[in-house]
């Protein structure tokens, strides 16, 4: 079992009852999937630049990620409906808890000038998306092995969350939070 997961079910679901007087376990915030996201306008261009966007998710994610295709055509940005323009991966169960918890103890404090993640950056059901400017603060990528620096998404889904019990589970797993 992974750290954080252990912490959740011991320490922080307890808190989490008494602090919102639910007494229903099933009803408390929970993680339910986290989904890592990389679009890049290169892949266009340049087919072999998907492959190395797919080898560095799966790396990132320890999951094999799927290409994502363009909905609807723009023809400003030269895009036609059903290019191939990123990849992503959705981690579920043990893998999601297993990355949030790289992700807050490693990841995190390896971000550049940081201040503390933003609290509006909620949506109304309580999920988290966090941008992040490079891909080559994860350690487990070589970084002699990326070829350009690009930006992903994570996006932290939680089931029974809301604009108050979401950043309250973040704030007890250890997520921080500018003051």
């Amino acid at each position: 079992m992974t750290n954080i997961l252990s912490i959740y079910q011991k320490e922080i679901i307890p808190k989490l009852k008494e602090e919102f007087k639910i007494t229903n376990t099933l009803e408390l915030p929970r993680i339910e999937k986290v989904v890592v996201n990389i679009a890049a306008a290169e892949a266009l261009t340049a087919k072999d630049v998907l492959e190395k966007i797919k080898e560095q998710l799966a790396i990132i994610s320890g999951q094999q990620p799927r290409i994502t295709i363009a909905k609807k055509s723009i023809s400003t940005f030269k895009l036609k409906q059903n290019d191939q323009i990123g990849a992503m991966v959705t981690l579920r169960g043990k893998k999601a808890w297993d990355f949030l918890d790289k992700f807050i103890t490693i990841v995190i404090p390896r971000i550049r000038d940081f201040r503390g993640l933003s609290r509006d950056k909620f949506d109304n059901n309580g999920n988290y998306s966090l941008g992040i400017t490079e891909q080559s603060i994860f350690p487990h990528l070589e970084y002699s092995k990326i070829d350009k620096a690009r930006g992903l998404v994570v996006t932290i889904v939680i089931k029974n969350g809301s604009k108050e019990k979401s950043p309250r589970l973040f704030e007890l797993l250890g997520l921080p939070f500018k003051k």
